[in-house]
């Protein structure tokens, strides 16, 4: 579908309030067009709409007039620049951004990212920018929550109740059969 078809069917997902297809049509412009800053703009306007700063941030990264509070918010939820690149979803050369302040944005993360790693790396190869130099992807640093124990306990519960009402049953399957 043409980029302006696609952009009028977003307008009018926004005027009827259908956000989430909205926000849809704009994450797949925005894989199919990433060098277009309109569309990370529109799109970071559409995670405000949620109250989503990280979001926001993540897609007002590479405008000069971004939002320092959602910058952050982005940074933090990102943590490290291998995903800070993964999650800015660029594709090609730096100098293809539209922007000087938008390349300078692209060559300053993958620059870092190359120091850290010690090679260099690309925008169009996630693994020479997702990996650590041990070959490992580095951890997520997100602290455990009471509702993911509680996920991981109930779980172990029902592994555990299965297993008894399993062997109970062959304990009387073998009974009977004496």
């Amino acid at each position: 579908m043409p980029l302006r078809e696609t952009l009028a069917r977003v307008d009018a997902d926004l005027a009827a309030g259908r956000i989430p297809v909205a926000r849809q049509r704009l994450r797949g412009l925005v894989s199919s067009f990433p060098h277009d800053l309109t569309l990370r703009r529109r799109l970071a306007e559409v995670y405000r709409l949620y109250g989503e700063s990280a979001e926001a941030g993540r897609w007002m990264y590479l405008e000069e007039d971004r939002d320092p509070d959602e910058t952050a918010a982005f940074e933090a939820r990102y943590g490290f620049l291998g995903r800070h690149m993964k999650a800015l979803a660029w594709r090609g050369p730096e100098a293809m951004a539209a922007t000087s302040f938008a390349m300078g944005q692209l060559v300053a993360v993958r620059t870092a990212r190359a120091e850290e790693l010690g090679h260099p790396v690309d925008w169009d190869d996630p693994a020479s920018y997702l990996d650590g130099p041990e070959g490992q992807q580095e951890a997520s640093s997100a602290p455990w929550t009471v509702v993911g124990v509680l996920a991981c306990v109930g779980g172990l519960v029902g592994v555990l109740a299965f297993l008894a009402v399993w062997v109970n049953g062959l304990i009387a399957l073998w009974a009977d059969k004496s």
